[in-house]
């Protein structure tokens, strides 16, 4: 079997139990699990996806462990990414503010690097509680913002497809 054309490592950042670890499960294995397993460090999985214009590119997705009060994600782990998703819970505003904090400290310390903002959880609507304004001035700067759901599968393989020609503009 013929090599990729490209290598490209994509981190995922965002909060505890924002729905990083299922999302890359969804899109890599086609799998959801209503159990939570809390990643901690880094969990590595890898993807070969063809773009639209055909060429293969080998994806490194770097399932980095979620930000809180008690835990900072260590900037290191995104440098040398090509891109990350940028998650939040639509389930839990607070998520919104460390995706914010997440998002400064790339800047900062890794310079801008494309991303898309997802917010998680779209099955779960009826449950969201998301301030609108929060939202929009996240979404400033990224590629586009995406409603996914890993559990129903809605938007992730467009999530990482969408980074990926981001990148390769």
């Amino acid at each position: 079997m013929p090599q990729p054309d490209l290598q490209k490592k994509i981190c995922m950042l965002g909060a505890f139990a924002s729905g990083k670890t299922s999302l890359v499960a969804r899109f890599v294995r086609s799998i959801f699990s209503e159990e939570y397993h809390s990643t901690i460090g880094v969990k590595i999985d890898r993807k070969t996806v063809v773009t639209h214009s055909g060429r293969e590119v080998d994806l490194m997705l770097w399932d980095i462990a979620g930000e809180d009060e008690f835990v900072t994600v260590k900037a290191s782990y995104v440098r040398g990414s090509a891109g990350y998703l940028l998650v939040v819970d639509g389930t839990r505003p607070s998520t919104v503010h460390a995706a914010w904090t997440l998002r400064e400290r790339v800047r900062r310390e890794v310079g801008e690097i494309p991303y898309l903002l997802l917010l998680n959880k779209c099955d779960l609507t009826d449950q969201w509680t998301l301030n609108d304004a929060e939202v929009e001035s996240l979404s400033a700067g990224a590629l586009t913002t995406l409603r996914t759901s890993a559990k129903t599968g809605e938007c992730v393989e467009e999530a990482f497809v969408t980074l990926l020609e981001g990148i390769n503009r």
